[in-house]
């Protein structure tokens, strides 16, 4: 596939955790051109390392579509490449220095309409979860979930690594049909929060759900003389993370009669 390489300058850089050295970025494309993307897509960053060879790098973006501006969340990685050059500013690539671009790629989009959904988590997995989310519930007021109920289970370990916190928290104050829902694996004792791993909130999200709706768990199996691109659900998992994670969640909601269609992934690792 030929790929259309665009130029894209650094505008502002934010530190949303110094303990796990992830920050915010905010760019803005050279030519002043739009940069159209379903929210939940990927961008690519291109660089040569000292050897001259070309380094790729892709990166969720963390922002709804804005114009020509995008914006990433990445962290430091030991032994990383581009992550580590955009997270050493300004000594590597100083603030306003070009950095070559191209895309948008990528699948993992929210099913249209809108349904009952459960984006799911960890790290810096949250980004495209953030482009959603600002999709779904834009700035201006505007609302395009159509009264779904729309829940964002977040896992870390401290609440140091909560990133965009304050953001979804007024997000959930102002939408009653928005969950934010953050949970610690090494939850500190003055943490009031919920504790444990992401998969254990959203077996209980399914399970309350079906309560509430009279439906028996498990459901039931999806009939097998429906072809797959046919399939519509009520509602659909949206997880974003390390392959452990992914695996935990898929192997907590198939018990629960999810068809693997429902269950949309995208792996970091």
């Amino acid at each position: 596939m030929e790929r259309n390489y665009r130029t894209a300058h650094l505008v502002h850089k934010t530190c949303l955790s110094e303990s796990a050295q992830t920050y915010h970025f905010e760019f803005v494309l050279e030519d002043g051109a739009e940069l159209a993307f379903t929210p939940g897509q990927f961008i690519s960053a291109v660089a040569e390392d000292r050897s001259g060879k070309e380094q790729v790098r892709a990166y969720s973006l963390a922002s709804a579509p804005s114009g020509n501006r995008f914006e990433l969340c990445l962290n430091r990685v030991e032994g990383g490449f581009f992550s580590n050059r955009l997270a050493d500013l300004p000594e590597d690539v100083p603030v306003g220095a070009p950095v070559r671009v191209f895309g948008p790629n990528g699948y993992f989009t929210l099913h249209e309409p809108v349904t009952d959904s459960i984006l799911i988590a960890t790290g810096t997995g949250v980004a495209p979860m953030r482009s959603m989310l600002q999709w779904l519930f834009p700035a201006d007021g505007g609302n395009r979930s159509d009264g779904k109920q729309i829940w964002l289970v977040y896992g870390t370990r401290h609440a140091t690594e909560l990133y965009y916190r304050d953001a979804f928290e007024a997000l959930a104050a102002r939408h009653a049909n928005f969950h934010y829902l953050p949970t610690l694996s090494r939850a500190s004792d003055d943490w009031a929060g919920l504790r444990g791993y992401v998969q254990e909130h959203v077996a209980k999200i399914v399970k309350f759900r079906a309560e509430q709706n009279g439906q028996p768990l498990p459901a039931s199996p999806v009939d097998p003389a429906v072809p797959i691109a046919q399939l519509q659900f009520d509602i659909y998992a949206y997880a974003c993370g390390l392959s452990p994670m992914i695996t935990s969640v898929r192997d907590t909601l198939k018990p629960l009669g999810w068809h693997r269609k429902q269950i949309v992934t995208e792996r970091y690792d």
